[in-house]
């Protein structure tokens, strides 16, 4: 195995846990925006009024992403198990 396949698989690697992530961290960015401005505008300063819709915005695009981020990460791992043969040369 060179050095050239390992950044290959290191930069693969990285790229897919960034599209894996990217997707849940927009949402929490957009629900914690969106909650800041209604707090701002109501002026509630409740911390669980905060982290609640947040946490929620969260798990809710967690469960829908889920098949596309079990897809991606499948699609991945048979990449990685199909080049495995040109990795043990």
């Amino acid at each position: 195995m060179t050095v050239e396949m390992v950044t290959d698989i290191l930069r693969q690697a990285l790229l897919a846990t960034f599209w894996l992530g990217a997707p849940l961290l927009a949402i929490g960015f957009a629900a914690g925006i969106v909650v800041s401005l209604v707090q701002i505008t109501t002026s509630i300063q409740d911390t669980a009024f905060n982290t609640v819709p947040r946490l929620a915005a969260f798990l809710a695009g967690l469960i829908l992403l889920m098949p596309w981020m079990f897809k991606r990460l499948a699609m991945y791992t048979t990449t990685l198990f199909g080049d495995l043969s040109r990795y043990a040369r």
